[in-house]
């Protein structure tokens, strides 16, 4: 007998973070912005680590950055993503300098590079939160 896959494990947006999840869930990627320093952050706080200030806003990002680094699973060590095999999770540095992870989509794992351009694209998941995911630069 066949059984469904459980279902995706999700964040769950409380503090700080459901600021930013609903901003993704908007289609917009934004990031903390000090405004003391100007100094830009990830994951969300609430003191700026370059200055110490408690002042910041959310700042919409250019929603394009750059592989950083990057794995490949071939194992299906979560049976959800069993079907996606293999499937490569990168890291994406910003082109305001922010570092983040997602799941790539529209790329051969084998054409991954160091330093390939991509862009940030969102995967809705509920109505509080979309995932980031990362594609060809269009």
């Amino acid at each position: 007998m066949v059984t469904d896959p459980a279902p995706r494990t999700l964040p769950e947006p409380v503090g700080l973070n459901a600021e930013f999840y609903a901003h993704c869930a908007a289609g917009e990627l934004r990031f903390q912005r000090c405004d003391t320093c100007s100094a830009w952050r990830h994951p969300p706080r609430y003191r700026c680590p370059a200055c110490g200030s408690e002042t910041w806003s959310w700042e919409l990002s250019a929603s394009r950055g750059r592989v950083y680094t990057w794995t490949v699973t071939h194992r299906p060590l979560d049976p959800f993503f069993a079907d996606e095999l293999p499937y490569a999770v990168v890291v994406v540095e910003t082109e305001e300098g922010v570092r983040v992870v997602g799941n790539l989509r529209g790329i051969e794992v084998g054409d991954l590079a160091l330093d390939l351009p991509v862009e940030i694209l969102f995967s809705p998941q509920t109505d509080r939160v979309a995932l980031l995911e990362f594609g060809p630069v269009t």
